[in-house]
C-alpha cells in the first residue's frame, strides 16, 4: 500500500460525514422559463468555442436533438478559401424521467494563424448556425491575455451576462474562465434548464474560448451534464481537470468536488493529485517561458461567508487536502467561487499572511494570492459575510460582477473587480508583481505568526 494512497484514505476518514452534508444539491420547485425543444431537431444549437491541445486549434461544440453528420466551415474575413471539418459525435442521454437524448457535435478548427480573425458557422445537414466569429490564439508567451473569471452564473438573475456579452464580441477580452455552477441547474426539468443556459451563453462563447471547471451543482448524474456539454483540452479528457498555457502563464484547472462527494470514489482523488504533482513538475521546469502558474476550482480555502457553507465550516477539507500542494509548486494565484460574493484575500498560508512588504503587499509575496469570484449572477441571490472582517481579508463585496484578469508580461498580472450593480465600474483592482516564480520560492512557512 503506497503512501499516497494511505493519505487519501486518512483524507477520507476525516471529510466524510461532514462534506456529504454540508454539499447535497438543493431540492425544490424551480420557477422558470424555458425555452421548448425546436421543430427542427437536427438545428445546431448551443455553439461554443473551447482551446484545442495546441495554440493554433479552437474546437466548437454544438448540439442537434436528431441524428445527423455535422461540420464547422471557418475562414479568414473576405477570403474565398473556406475550411470546413467533420464533427465527431457523441450521444448523451440525460439521466431525468424523459432521458432525452442529445447529439454533441465537436469540431477542432486546425492550422490557425496566430491572432488572426476567422468567422465560422457549425453543422450543415441540419442547417447552418448564425456566422460567429473569434481570433485565433496568438503564438507563444509574449503577449498579454485579458480574461473574464467568475462562477456561480445561472439562467435566471445572470446579472454578468450582458456586459459579458459586450466583452466577448468587442474583442476587449480573449477568454472566459466559468469556475464551476452553471444555470441552477443544468439538469433540471429534463436537461431544459441546462438547454436554455447554453443558448443564453452562446452570444458570449461563440466569440471567445469558454474554458469550465466543475463545481457542486453539475453533481447529480456523476457531473454528466457537465462532462457532456463542454469540451476542455486534456486532462482527464472530461473537463474535470486538465491544463493549458496561455500568454506567460500556465492555467491548472482541477475539481473540488473530489473531496465532498466521496460516491463517486476514493480513486477520482488520487489519481487527480498525482496528475496535479505531474502537472506542476512540468510547469515549474517551463517557468522561464510561462512563469505565471494560475491554479482554478470551484470553492475557496479561505473565505468570511456565514452561510453554514463548507467554506466557512469545512474549509479545512480542502487547505487539508492541496494548500501545501499549492505552496511547494509556487502556485502564484488560486482563484475560486462557490460564495456568491467577492473576495480578494492577502497572500496568505497555512494561516498566516505572508506580504511582500507593508506598503507593497502584492509585489514579491511570499504565499499564493487567493481571490474569491462568485458573483455572476443566479437566482438564489447574494451569500451574506460574517460582520467581523477576518484578518487576512483586504476587500470583500456582495454585489453582482466578475472579476478580469490581465496577465500583462512576465513580472506584472492586474486583477480587476467588475461590479456590474455600479454600472461596470471597476471597484477593486490590485497588481500582483513577481520577479521570482518558481517551486522553492516561498518563505512563508518560516515564519512564526498564525492567527485564526
Amino acid at each position: 500500500m503506497t503512501a499516497s494512497y494511505i493519505s487519501v484514505v486518512k483524507l477520507a476518514i476525516f471529510i466524510s460525514a461532514s462534506s456529504l452534508v454540508c454539499c447535497l444539491p438543493q431540492s425544490g420547485k424551480h420557477d422558470l422559463t424555458l425555452q421548448v425543444d425546436p421543430p427542427d431537431q437536427r438545428y445546431p444549437q448551443h455553439v461554443h468555442l473551447s482551446l484545442g491541445v495546441a495554440e493554433t486549434e479552437m474546437v466548437v461544440t454544438w448540439t442537434t436533438f436528431q441524428e445527423t453528420p455535422g461540420a464547422a466551415e471557418y475562414s479568414l474575413p473576405m477570403s474565398p478559401q473556406k475550411m470546413t471539418v467533420p464533427s465527431t459525435v457523441t450521444i448523451f442521454i440525460d439521466g431525468g424521467d424523459e432521458h432525452r437524448k442529445y447529439y454533441i457535435h465537436r469540431a477542432h478548427m486546425t492550422h490557425l494563424k496566430p491572432s488572426q480573425v476567422y468567422s465560422y458557422r457549425g453543422d450543415e445537414n441540419g442547417g447552418w448556425s448564425p456566422l460567429f466569429s473569434f481570433r485565433a490564439t496568438p503564438s507563444g508567451p509574449n503577449w498579454s491575455p485579458v480574461v473574464a473569471v467568475y462562477g456561480d452564473l445561472g439562467n435566471r438573475n445572470g446579472r454578468s451576462i450582458g456586459r459579458l456579452q459586450t466583452e466577448a464580441q468587442y474583442g476587449t477580452i480573449n477568454a472566459v474562465f466559468h469556475i464551476g455552477d452553471f444555470a441552477y441547474d443544468m439538469q433540471e426539468d429534463n436537461g431544459r434548464v441546462g438547454d436554455d443556459f447554453m443558448a443564453q451563453i452562446e452570444s458570449i462563447a461563440g466569440y471567445v474560448p469558454y474554458m469550465t471547471a466543475v463545481g457542486n451543482h453539475e453533481n447529480p448524474y456523476n457531473f454528466s451534464n457537465y462532462r457532456n456539454r463542454f469540451s476542455m483540452p486534456g486532462g482527464d479528457g472530461e473537463g474535470l481537470f486538465y491544463s493549458f498555457d496561455y500568454g506567460p502563464a500556465h492555467i491548472v484547472i482541477f475539481s473540488s468536488e473530489f473531496y465532498f462527494f466521496l460516491n463517486q470514489g476514493l480513486e477520482l482523488i488520487a489519481k487527480q493529485k498525482l496528475w496535479l504533482m505531474k502537472d506542476f513538475e512540468a510547469a515549474n521546469k517551463n517557468r522561464a517561458e510561462r512563469p505565471w502558474l494560475i491554479v482554478q476550482s470551484h470553492r475557496p480555502m479561505y473565505c468570511s461567508n456565514n452561510d453554514d457553507d463548507d467554506c466557512s465550516h469545512f474549509e479545512g477539507i480542502l487547505r487539508f487536502a492541496l494548500e501545501d500542494t499549492l505552496y511547494e509548486a509556487g502556485v502564484d494565484m488560486y482563484i475560486s467561487a462557490h460564495e456568491h460574493s467577492y473576495e480578494r484575500a492577502w497572500p496568505i498560508y497555512d494561516r498566516k499572511i505572508c506580504n511582500g512588504s507593508y506598503d507593497h503587499p502584492y509585489t514579491d509575496p511570499s504565499a499564493p494570492v487567493h481571490i474569491i469570484t462568485g458573483s455572476a449572477g443566479m437566482q438564489s441571490g447574494h451569500d451574506a459575510f460574517e460582520p467581523e472582517v477576518p484578518f487576512w481579508s483586504a476587500y470583500r463585496t456582495q454585489n453582482y460582477g466578475y472579476s478580469r484578469l490581465h496577465i500583462t508580461n512576465a513580472t506584472h498580472m492586474l486583477v480587476e473587480w467588475v461590479d456590474d450593480e455600479q454600472d461596470g465600474k471597476v471597484t477593486d483592482s490590485i497588481w500582483v508583481i513577481k520577479n521570482k516564480h518558481g517551486a522553492g520560492t516561498y518563505d512563508c512557512h518560516l515564519k512564526e505568526e498564525k492567527r485564526w
